[in-house]
């Protein structure tokens, strides 16, 4: 083989690895016109006593009921999927097995470096958990405002809209607070850790906390630590065919309630 014919080669071969590496992407990447063909969308929500449970033998919750909508809507079978935490649907929805995340999830820049969100869903507000205040315990330390928070520690989600703030408001009040950053658990365990004397303080969504308050009557969660946020469902920024018609079918069903 000449010189020529080797420098041909040698400058046409990057081209075509690149030309395979994209049509091999392209041809793995999961949007609307691949579920159609498949005719099912999976669909995965973070459980939890209120927004996706099992009361008796039937499911119940918001994020089921807009599930069934986008199902009589697009004609799609919706399949639910149930993780036991954000972190645990992220990862199903990075690998495929899932199209939508259905929870409420907070709309910060760090998550949309990862995750592209849905016409807002909810406004979700931080709030601080403890435990009620009880005269017979002598080792409680009940928080009454954010100055109170100075050297003490409290658990959040990791990677949760709590730790953006909780570092702000220790700038605020320039003291440190101890921020323990928790993976693979959710909201509602936090909450239930309080409950249990397993930790002191969370910081959780005030929406929420407020939804199960009624089971934990020992639960006080009167005290503000963020500002309002948008809280969305998020599918992968490769599917922007799906995201489009999920603003759509989301609109609508929220204009029926």
């Amino acid at each position: 083989m000449d010189a020529k014919k080797l420098l041909v080669l040698f400058v046409g071969l990057p081209v075509v690895i690149i030309l395979m590496a994209y049509l091999f992407r392209a041809g793995n990447e999961r949007d609307l016109p691949d579920i159609m063909k498949k005719k099912t969308l999976n669909v995965v929500t973070e459980s939890n006593s209120a927004d996706y449970f099992v009361p008796g033998d039937s499911v119940a919750g918001f994020e089921y009921e807009l599930c069934k909508y986008i199902e009589k809507r697009s004609g799609l079978t919706v399949q639910i999927f149930s993780k036991s935490n954000l972190d645990l649907c992220v990862k199903g929805l990075q690998n495929k097995t899932y199209d939508v995340i259905a929870s409420d999830i907070p709309i910060t820049n760090e998550n949309k470096k990862y995750l592209a969100f849905t016409v807002p869903i909810t406004i979700g507000n931080q709030v601080f958990v403890q435990r009620k205040r009880d005269e017979e315990d002598s080792t409680q330390i009940f928080i009454g405002n954010q100055i109170d928070l100075a050297n003490k520690t409290v658990y959040v989600i990791q990677n949760s809209a709590a730790v953006l703030r909780l570092k702000n408001l220790s700038e605020e009040i320039a003291e440190p607070i101890h921020i323990q950053e928790i993976s693979n658990n959710s909201s509602e365990s936090l909450i239930y850790m309080v409950y249990n004397k397993e930790i002191d303080y969370a910081v959780v969504d005030k929406a929420f906390v407020k939804k199960i308050a009624a089971q934990l009557p020992e639960i006080d969660y009167s005290m503000d630590i963020g500002f309002n946020q948008l809280q969305a469902w998020a599918v992968r920024p490769s599917s922007p065919v799906l995201l489009d018609s999920l603003n759509v079918w989301i609109t609508d069903f929220i204009g029926t309630r």
